[in-house]
Order: structure tokens, then sequence, then C-alpha cells
């Protein structure tokens, strides 16, 4: 099979060459040249069934003789294709034959491949993409999990006894068959299943990439479901943030000095709100504040996200600022690093970064307990956790402080905060987003995405930081989010509106959540134009045994030591340390059968969301009260609970968003808790997510009893600011 396809970067020719599917591509300022490629030798299956393709250099590329070699190459995609053409920058520098093989990958081959080459897979009406699962219906019973038997211990007694588990092997040994870890051995359904390492999926489109401009133009406020000023319970949006300042009613500035008395740490008597943050810069955040605000009296502000404050989860570098992890250790060479990828598009956009939040300790939990840097209480109800591990900026939205901030999500660590906390949380698909170059704590689970107080802001936040990085290996690859101006597709009556339950998942939340969700799907039936289909789901228990013995061997992978570790996190470091390579493997094997099953899924219903509660229980209660809060708590049986629906997405890569339906009954205190539903849907169908979620906040505004709630935490910054001296 042969491909002829022409690559312009400029008039001059230099050579020809014979490339695979990829030619090399550099960020560095280039001469312009032209060169083309005439035969692409693919071997063996067709492209869309191969990892490796098999080129020979056969004429001279820049300057260096070919040798006559074969190498074998990873397939990749192009930079730009349009109309039969390739164009890309060339590189600075003459490349050695061996890193024309290796390094430097253009982004879209695979696209043109697939659309000029038969496929075995790949039905010619699909949608196309990169390292899908081969579809295969896995039929093995649904199986309810065992209950677990995790000890919950608490105070003294887990600080003393961490220290004893983590030096000494049989109590761990003893701890890890507890886990039931081990319960993947000699299971026959696995013995011919290839394991799978990595979940990105990539979509394959032929769209136009507009600029992130588009995405945060004064335009994109003009969304008709934002929802209306008079709204009960309403959350203010990145819109109402422009809107003032365009309007005169205030000035970024304004905003920040209202806020920072709020959330600093070194106050006098600080307030609640401050213990979601770990660090401010003062310095930075008013310099970022004075120059949007001097764009607003230049009437040329960059967008709709110029001088909105936002904040960062701690995990993710920020020049500027040091990264603890939740740790007491900087992991940043005292902030000198270089900005994520992700959080530098906000800034280019105009956001105002307002510091850093706390993190439960690794992101090893789902309560956000930090005996290291304090534990925000919810704000609806502070006997409850905010949810974890990206509590702090969780609290900070739900507290009304910020329209949105930064979560990484390992194990629901977006979703579930979102969901304690009442907002909005969307799990991006696995590799999109770029938090380059921070290190990701889970690699295989872990993905980076936003939390906010409306949908509008949720959409708009993860347009921008979705931007396709060039640098980064599997989000270069990714198409750019469309634009809000296209958005109409998710509210189309064309829009495939199929919600998939599992019903005896389902059925496995406590009365009050299972009872808003089913309302919620009621709704969206009746008055949103839905369908449902039963569905069947194997594998839960297994699949969530395997998930949390991969994130928890990928983190303990990076601790070679649990000291100065909170004692919880001493104990899961140290039994995560006792995984085999046996019991990791059988995990891998666990996520192809997952993902080969949602493929079917997938492809047999386009368009389906697969919809459950975010979490089974109403809220986190602090059981143990100020005690917990002081030496933390180890409680794996409630870990394991809180996290039965998010871990799917994490686990195959699928994207995910938590939506807010309702509210339960506290077990102490005042203030109900929210509950939310989930929906998750196909690799790379965030679009399909935002419809919604749209549809979900409608009923949330509009047909619950009651509507919204705000917490008693809520603070109205807009008010504050406009009646503060700075404006």
């Amino acid at each position: 099979m042969f491909l002829h396809e022409e690559i312009l970067a400029g008039d001059k020719p230099i050579s020809r060459t014979v490339l695979s599917d990829m030619l090399v591509a550099s960020k560095r300022a280039a001469p312009d040249y032209r060169y083309r490629t005439e035969k692409i030798v693919v071997d063996g299956d067709s492209m869309a069934s191969r990892n490796i393709i098999t080129v020979t250099p056969v004429e001279e590329f820049m300057g260096i003789k070919p040798t006559g070699e074969t190498f074998e190459i990873p397939q990749h995609t192009f930079y730009e294709w349009e109309e039969g053409k390739i164009r890309v920058p060339a590189p600075a520098a003459a490349l050695t034959t061996q890193e024309l093989q290796s390094s430097l990958l253009f982004r879209r081959s695979f696209y043109v491949i697939v659309n000029k080459m038969a496929s075995n897979r790949i039905q010619p009406d699909a949608p196309k993409f990169f390292n899908y699962p081969d579809p295969k219906n896995v039929d093995i019973p649904y199986k309810s999990p065992d209950a677990p038997k995790n000890p919950v211990v608490r105070g003294l007694p887990l600080y003393y006894g961490a220290s004893l588990i983590s030096s000494v092997g049989f109590i761990q040994n003893h701890l890890w068959s507890n886990t039931g870890f081990n319960r993947l051995r000699g299971r026959p359904e696995l013995e011919d299943v290839p394991p799978r390492y990595d979940p990105t999926v990539i979509p394959i489109t032929s769209n136009a990439e507009p600029s992130s401009a588009e995405y945060t133009a004064v335009t994109a406020t003009e969304n008709p479901r934002i929802p209306p000023a008079d709204a009960n319970g309403r959350f203010h949006s990145i819109h109402d943030y422009h809107e003032a300042y365009k309007g005169g009613r205030t000035t970024p500035t304004a905003v920040i000095e209202a806020l920072l008395p709020l959330i600093r740490r070194n106050e006098p008597k600080p307030t609640p709100h401050a213990t979601a943050w770990i660090e401010l810069r003062e310095d930075l955040i008013l310099s970022a504040a004075a120059a949007s605000t001097e764009r607003y009296k230049s009437g040329k502000p960059l967008g709709v996200l110029d001088g909105v404050p936002v904040s960062v989860k701690d995990e993710v570098d920020v020049s500027g600022y040091k990264k603890r992890i939740g740790t007491t250790v900087d992991h940043s060479n005292g902030g000198r690093c270089e900005t994520s990828f992700c959080v530098a598009q906000w800034e280019a956009a105009g956001a105002v970064v307002v510091g850093k939040t706390t993190m439960h300790e690794l992101g090893l939990d789902t309560t956000n307990n930090n005996p290291n840097h304090g534990t925000p209480l919810n704000p609806y109800n502070p006997h409850y956790y905010t949810g974890g591990s990206s509590g702090g900026s969780g609290y900070a939205v739900g507290a009304g402080l910020l329209p949105f901030a930064l979560g990484a999500d390992g194990g629901g660590s977006i979703r579930i905060p979102a969901n304690y906390c009442g907002v909005y949380g969307l799990k991006t698909s696995h590799g999109r987003v770029s938090g380059r170059p921070t290190p990701s704590l889970a690699a295989s689970t872990g993905v980076l995405g936003p939390i906010a107080a409306n949908m509008a802001d949720l959409e708009v936040a993860y347009r921008v930081m979705a931007a396709p990085d060039a640098l980064h290996a599997s989000s270069s690859l990714f198409t750019s989010p469309t634009s809000p101006s296209a958005l109409t597709t998710t509210t189309s009556p064309t829009r495939p509106k199929l919600l998939g339950i599992c019903q005896p998942w389902l059925a496995r939340a406590d009365p009050p959540v299972r009872a808003a969700v089913q309302k919620t799907i009621d709704h969206l039936v009746s008055t949103r134009g839905y369908r449902t289909l039963d569905i069947h789901l194997p594998l839960l228990a297994d699949g969530q045994s395997a998930h949390a013995l991969t994130i928890l061997s990928e983190i303990a992978s990076g601790r070679p030591s649990t000291a100065g570790l909170t004692p919880a996190n001493k104990v899961l470091i140290s039994v995560g340390s006792r995984a085999g390579a046996v019991d990791l493997l059988q995990a891998q094997k666990v996520r192809a059968l997952l993902m080969q099953h949602l493929a079917q899924l997938y492809r047999t219903h386009p368009g389906l969301v697969i919809v459950s509660p975010t979490t089974p229980n109403p809220g986190w209660h602090i059981s143990g009260g100020p005690g917990d809060l002081k030496y933390g708590v180890s409680d794996g049986n409630m870990s394991i609970r809180s996290m039965e629906y998010v871990w799917l997405a994490n686990f195959t890569g699928c994207p995910a968003l938590s939506a807010p339906v309702g509210y339960a009954d506290p077990v102490e205190g005042e203030g109900r808790v929210p509950v939310s539903v989930m929906g998750m849907g196909e690799w790379g169908s965030e679009d399909a997510l935002l419809g919604f979620g749209y549809d979900v906040e409608e009923y949330l505004n509009g047909a619950l009893e009651g509507g919204r709630q705000r917490p008693g935490a809520w603070v109205d910054v807009l008010k504050l600011a406009a009646e503060g001296p700075s404006k």
C-alpha cells in the first residue's frame, strides 16, 4: 500500500524521502523548505490495527545520506492536514536518521491514512479513533462486591500504629491480603487477555482548529443557557465578572482586594475559607489583576476570562509557587518551575491565578483530610468533608469565592469534591489536557480538569485549557475543542440522547441518592427527549479493585520512603508497596476487557451516555469529630464506597461529568448536603457530555423542588468588590 502526500513548509525544495506517517517537526523558528513523501510502506495489517509500521529511507534528507536501514516507527499524526496537503514548520537544524526515527512528530497522519486506506476495524460511517479498543461484548454476569474488611483506625491509635505498620513487613502483608487485591490471580477469564497499560484513545477528525480566543471572545458569553440573573440559588459566572468589569461596576483589582482578606492564612483571625488555600503570592496576584484592570480601562480586554479569579490544585506546577502535593515537602525547587500548560492557557486568556488550593496528601483519598495544612470543611455543612483530593478547589468554587478552579482526577478527585460541594466537575478524556511539565502522580489513571460553579463556566474553562499542546505526547494528537459558537450541536434535536443505565449498579446507591438520580432521569426522558437503555457492565467489583491497585501502585512507586507522611498515608503507601507484578498485570487485563466492552456499547449505541450517581453516599460525615482532623483517619471501606462509580472513567480513560441534582438531609448539623448525577461518555465525547450537563443544570434550576441552593458559607464576591474602596 502506498500513500502520496505533499508536505509544504515553504518554497525551497531540499530533498525527497520515504517516511512513515510522521515527519520531523520543531517548535523552533525554522527556515522554509519543501519536501515530499513518496512511498509510505505499510507492512502487515492495515494502519488502523497496527501500532508499528516499517519504513526505509532511500534518498538524501537534509544533507543526511540514506543508510538503507529499515526502521520500525510508532504511529503518530501530522501537525495540520487540509485537502491533501500537510503544512509544517521545517526543522532548524539537521537531524540524524536515527533522530528522524524517534523524535519530533507531526499530527494527523493517522487521519490521512485511515481515510485513504481500507481498514479492517473501523466502519466507514463510524467515528474514527487512534488506539480504539477492539469492540467486544464481555458476557460476565454482574456480581455485587463483597463487603470490605478494612479496619477503621483514627486518632492516637492511627498515629502510633502507622509507624509500626510502615516498618513491619508481615503486618503490611496481612493488610495487603485484606484488601482483596490478589483476587484477580488465577481467573480463567483473564488467561488469554493482553493487558492494556494506557487508556488513551484519540478521536481522529478533520475539523478546523479554532484558536482559544474563540472560546473567550465577548460573543462567548452570549450563551442562552447561562442561568438567568434572578434564578434561585444562582452562583456568579464568568459572564457576571466580565459584565461587571466591562460596565465599570467593579474591577479585577477590586475583586482581588475583596478576596484576599477572606483567604489569607496569616490574618490575625483567619476565616474558615483560608483553609482551602495552601499558598498565596500576593505580589503576583495583584500584578496580574492590575494589568487586567488597565486592559478594561483602555477598552481592550483579552476576552471573557480577563480578570476572572481562578485557583490551582497544589499538585500542579505554577511558576513562583511551591508544589507540596499536600505534603510538608516542596517538590518545585522553591517555586522555580514552569507553569503547567493548561494553567498557562487560562493565564494567556487573562485569568488571574489566585494561589494554590489544598489537597489530600498525595491525592490518596477522597476526603481532603490533611493534618499537614488543615482540612477545609464542606461549605454546605461543616460536619462533612469537601471531598478530595481536589477539595480546596471544590470548596473555593462551592463557597462562591471563584467561578472555576483546577482539579486533578485519578479516582474521582474532580468529581467527588464537585459532588460534595454542589458544583460541576469534568474529568476529561485521558491524555487530552496537557499538564506539561508537571509529572502525573498516576500516569495511567490521572487527568486534569475544571471544577466550576455553572455549566457555562465549566465549558469555557475546559475549552481553553484543552488546547492541544504540540510538545505533549498525547495532547498534541487531539484536536481543539469545538468553539462555543458550534455548541448548538449539543442542544440540537439530532444529537443522540440515550442514557445507559446499569440497574444493579445504580441500585447500590443510598436511597436519597438513588431517588435524586432517578428523578433527574425521569425529567430528562419526559421533557428533554432522552431515551433510556438498560446496559450490562461486567467486572465492576473486580474492576474497582484493579483500579485501586493500579493507582496505589503508581503513586507508591514515586514514594520510596514513608518518612514525613501523615499516618493514614504511611499505611497506604506501605500496603501499596507490597503489590506484586502478577497482581498488577492482572489488573491491566481487567482494564482491557472493560475498555473492549465499553467500545462495544458505544459502537452499538452511538452517543450513549452511561448514567450513575457520582457517589453512592450523600456526603462524607466527619464521624470522628475534631480528632479526625488533627491526626487523620484510615477508613478504607468508606474510601472504596465513595469511589464506587467514579473509578470506571479513570481506569478506561473515558470522559465523565458530575452535576448537582438535589440535596439530602444531614446526619449532623445544619445544611443539607448535595447529591449529583454523573454521565460518562465515549472517548473524546466532551461536547456530548456538556450538552448532557446543560440539560441537567436546567433541571436543577427550573424543575427541582426548591431549585438550586447556595451553601451557608457562600460569599458574594462581586458585591464585596463593588462596595470596596478600589474600582
